[in-house]
C-alpha cells in the first residue's frame, strides 16, 4: 500500500473525470466523494472502485451529462428519474433535495429510479448528519445473494444507511445485507487475507472465511441468515415501488449494474425543534453503550461511525492508503 495525500488523490481523480467530459464542478464533487471513501477507510468503494467507474463512463453505462429529473410530487415526498447519470452525483443531489423537503415539512422523502451505483452509501448519511438531519437511505442492487433456503442468486445485498447528527461525532450506520460487502471481500482477496468471520459458503456448501472460495463458485451469507434475506427483499420492494423503478428481479442475467432504484428520507431537527432532545438522548445512550463490559480485556465498545472518524484523522495526517497496483492503474487512465 502507498500513502497518498488526500488532496493529491482527489485531484488525480478529478483530473481523469475532466478528460471524460465532466464539468469542473461535477468532477470536483465526484472525485471528493470517491476520495473521501478511501480517506474514511472504505477502500473498496473509493479508489479501488474508481477504475470500474471510469470503465462504466467509457462504455456509456454512466451518462456523464445526465441529471435527475422530477417525475411527480405529493407534499413531502417526490419521485425522480436519475436518467442513468453518475450514481454518486445523483445520490448526493437527491439527499440535498430530501433535506430541502425536510426543512420545509419537517420530513422529506425522495424515491429515485434509473440511476447508477452510488459508491459508498454512508457518504449520504454523513452528508445529512453534517447538515443537522437524521436520515436513512438505501439502494437495491443486482441479484447477489440467494434467498434464504435457495441456492441461486435472487436478492440484492441492498446497502442500508442511517445517520444521527451529533456535535461530538455523528453516528452513521452503513451496512450491506450481506455479512460482508462484495467490496470488502474483494479487498480481502486483493490483500490475500481471510475474512474475520465466515462470510458465505464455498462451492461445496461449507461455511467459509475465504473470500476467494465465496466469490468463485460459492454463495454469500446474508446478515442474520433468514432475517437479512427478508430485510433485503423488503428494501428492494420499497425502493422499486416508491420510485416506480426496477426491482432486483429485473436485473437477472446482467453482468453490469445500472438502472437501479433508491430511496432517501430525512428529518430536520431544527424544523421539528428536536435539536436539544436529540442531543440529550444520544449522549445518554452512547454513555450507556460505552459503559458495557467488553468481552476481552482492553476491548472497546464503539458506536457506528466512531472508528470511521478515527481512521479519517489518521489518513488525513499520514496519507490515504491506496493499493499500489490500483494507484498505477488510476494514474494511467
Amino acid at each position: 500500500m502507498s500513502r497518498i495525500p488526500f488532496i493529491d488523490l482527489k485531484n488525480e481523480l478529478a483530473r481523469i473525470l475532466l478528460t471524460r467530459g465532466f464539468s469542473a464542478e461535477k468532477a470536483e464533487l465526484a472525485a471528493k466523494i470517491c476520495a473521501e471513501s478511501s480517506r474514511d477507510g472504505v477502500y473498496s468503494h473509493g479508489a479501488n472502485r474508481f477504475p470500474m467507474y471510469v470503465d462504466y463512463i467509457d462504455r456509456g453505462i454512466i451518462v456523464v451529462d445526465a441529471v435527475p429529473s422530477l417525475v411527480s410530487a405529493s407534499g413531502a415526498i417526490e419521485r425522480w428519474d436519475g436518467n442513468l447519470g453518475p450514481g454518486n452525483l445523483n445520490a448526493w443531489a437527491m439527499m440535498e433535495r430530501t433535506m430541502e423537503l425536510a426543512r420545509e415539512n419537517g420530513m422529506g422523502c425522495v424515491a429515485l429510479r434509473n440511476t447508477n451505483h452510488w459508491q459508498r452509501g454512508g457518504t449520504y448519511g454523513w452528508q445529512a448528519a453534517e447538515a443537522g438531519c437524521l436520515a436513512m437511505c438505501w439502494t437495491n442492487t443486482m441479484p447477489l445473494m440467494p434467498p434464504w433456503g435457495g441456492s441461486d442468486r435472487r436478492v440484492g445485498n441492498n446497502p442500508f444507511v442511517m445517520a444521527v447528527p451529533r456535535n461530538d461525532g455523528h453516528i452513521v450506520l452503513d451496512m450491506a445485507m450481506s455479512q460482508f460487502s462484495f467490496g470488502r471481500m474483494h479487498s480481502h482477496r486483493l490483500a490475500g487475507e481471510k475474512l474475520p468471520l465466515p462470510g458465505g459458503y464455498d462451492a461445496a456448501g461449507n461455511l467459509s472465511d475465504d473470500p476467494e472460495a465465496i466469490l468463485n463458485g460459492g454463495r454469500v451469507l446474508p446478515i442474520g441468515y433468514w432475517k437479512g434475506s427478508g430485510f433485503s427483499l423488503m428494501l428492494d420492494l420499497f425502493a422499486a415501488a416508491l420510485s416506480d423503478g426496477s426491482p432486483t428481479a429485473s436485473f437477472d442475467g446482467r453482468t453490469d449494474e445500472y438502472g437501479i432504484s433508491q430511496f432517501f428520507m430525512a428529518f430536520d431537527t431544527k424544523s421539528l425543534a428536536m435539536e436539544n432532545s436529540v442531543a440529550t438522548i444520544t449522549a445518554e445512550t452512547l454513555d450507556y453503550i460505552h459503559a458495557a463490559a467488553p468481552v476481552e480485556d482492553g476491548g472497546e465498545i464503539r458506536y457506528p461511525g466512531e472508528r470511521t472518524q478515527e481512521t479519517r484523522q489518521e489518513n488525513l495526517k499520514n496519507g490515504v492508503p491506496v493499493d499500489e497496483g490500483i494507484w498505477k492503474k488510476i494514474s494511467k487512465l
